[in-house]
């Protein structure tokens, strides 16, 4: 009798996290808040950013448009929307968003691309609105996204058609949410 309740109680506690599992994991924090930026001894400025000069000085410039806007506002220029960081892992993207949200004095919401990506349709655009709708209780903020190649696909609808996948996908959706939210 003893087996047989360790066996059943075994199978409840597989089932109740699978179901947890596809009800997203009860992980509802899709963007998450940077700790410790503003705290001196911890945060990242650019001072400590290395090797990459030229980006760095380019997003430094993004900076202060957004701290004197209207010093660019007499040339007719306006802080920019949004920034793409581009390149191989380990190049500093991450660490120059840090930066820019240290200086710029603003909280900084990190999520992942793959954080957004889920098997059922519908989810991924949920989570890519709380994450906006956080953003926008906390803005002025930044929202860095790290891993957006995740979302994307090479669309072909011929192929998707073959696999059975159809116009809806859902990583499809998530990638509309997303721009959706952004402009």
């Amino acid at each position: 009798a003893a087996t047989q309740f360790t066996i059943l109680g075994m199978y409840f506690f597989i089932m109740i996290k699978m179901y947890q599992s596809m009800n997203g994991g009860g992980k509802n924090d899709t963007g998450k808040l940077a700790r410790n930026a503003y705290n001196p001894e911890t945060s990242v400025s650019f001072n400590d950013i290395e090797g990459i000069d030229k980006a760095k000085y380019e997003v430094m410039e993004m900076v202060d448009s957004l701290r004197n806007p209207t010093k660019y506002a007499i040339l007719g220029a306006r802080a920019p929307k949004g920034c793409l960081l581009c390149g191989p892992p380990g190049t500093g993207k991450t660490m120059l968003a840090k930066a820019v949200a240290t200086s710029a004095v603003v909280p900084l919401l990190y999520c992942s691309g793959s954080d957004f990506v889920e098997m059922y349709v519908g989810r991924g655009a949920a989570r890519v609105r709380r994450t906006f709708e956080k953003a926008s209780k906390l803005a002025p903020c930044i929202v860095f996204i790290d891993e957006l190649d995740a979302l994307g696909k090479k669309r072909n609808p011929d192929l998707d058609n073959f696999l059975g996948r159809g116009p809806n996908d859902e990583q499809e959706q998530t990638l509309n949410q997303l721009l959706a939210c952004k402009d």
